[in-house]
């Protein structure tokens, strides 16, 4: 079975690599053009680019998905399968093409969190369980049928970047149990519709640098939540001493505060607190705006706080 593989961050490649490594037929990869990053501005390869070319996958990477020469290009490959992970949204002329159609790796359970930041979402919303589902593309966003899915746990102090990295794995091997099941016709479409939960479905928006601010009068239990869905990207920030401060890293402690919510204590040397209004967080790794990455204590050797 030929297949054409999209995908454009290291989330992909977990994908693509146990594709080949399960002996699949990948005849071609899909991914991103080349951007400028860093200080240089010097042109980057997506993660998928840079592993497709270590293993001489041919690599495609058009600027627009209904450019007629891109699209003449992709017929040529004849695949009988498109699979997609972390890539953009498709037209209709791209993933009705092949004749076993186009297939998602999705890091949600589905129907619940569909959108573009559903590991985000499913943290922030402080669950306790999220996985990853397999679905055949149809015309609306994360609504195909779904072919199967796979739960995973998160643990209480797990952040974005941890569910993401369990999320990789068990993806990766859901998604090569799904393309060997479309190779040997055993597999059934169950419509979303079918396993639509009665509570209402959460939804996984875009999350944009203006929403990552945080609300320092919630509580503490939804402004942990709130740093640690937000952690290692795109980051919780706060304001400080007139310049963001984000926070990757924290320990919740709910107890009784006199004090106005955002109100920031620090013996100098060990420790920063920020209040809540039903406790404190307690800030364990942060990043001033213009500085490095660092533990707090280092933050606090370097800073005073009144």
């Amino acid at each position: 079975m030929r297949i054409i593989f999209m995908g454009t961050p290291e989330f992909a490649v977990a994908s693509l690599e146990a594709l080949l490594e399960a002996g699949e037929n990948v005849v071609a990869v899909v991914t991103a053009t080349d951007k400028p990053a860093g200080r240089g501005q010097k042109l980057q390869e997506s993660a998928v680019k840079k592993y497709a070319v270590s293993k001489n996958i041919p690599v495609l990477q058009p600027e627009k998905l209904k450019d007629e020469a891109f699209l003449e290009e992709l017929k040529g490959y004849h695949a009988d399968l498109q699979v997609v992970v972390a890539f953009r949204m498709l037209p209709e002329v791209v993933w009705d093409m092949p004749p076993k159609g186009t297939v998602n790796l999705h890091a949600s359970l589905l129907p619940q969190y569909r959108g573009a930041a559903p590991i985000n979402h499913a943290i922030l919303n402080g669950e306790k369980e999220s996985g990853v589902t397999t679905f055949l593309l149809q015309h609306q966003i994360d609504t195909g049928n779904i072919l199967f899915k796979e739960a995973v746990t998160i643990a209480p102090d797990d952040t974005a970047g941890d569910l993401h990295d369990k999320l990789m794995v068990t993806g990766a091997t859901l998604l090569v149990k799904t393309v060997q099941a479309i190779k040997s016709n055993q597999y059934q479409e169950v419509p979303q519709s079918a396993v639509q939960e009665e509570k209402l479905l959460k939804h996984a928006p875009k999350i944009f640098k203006e929403d990552c601010k945080i609300h320092w009068n919630r509580s503490v239990e939804d402004v942990y939540n709130f740093i640690r869905g937000l952690s290692p990207y795109p980051t919780a920030f706060t304001d400080f001493q007139g310049k963001h401060l984000k926070i990757f890293k924290c320990k919740p402690q709910k107890v009784e505060v006199n004090a106005e919510a955002g109100q920031i204590y620090s013996d100098g040397k060990h420790y920063l607190r920020f209040t809540a209004n039903d406790g404190y967080i307690e800030i364990e790794e942060l990043q001033l705006e213009g500085k490095k990455r660092m533990y707090t204590e280092e933050f606090l050797r370097g800073i005073r706080i009144a």
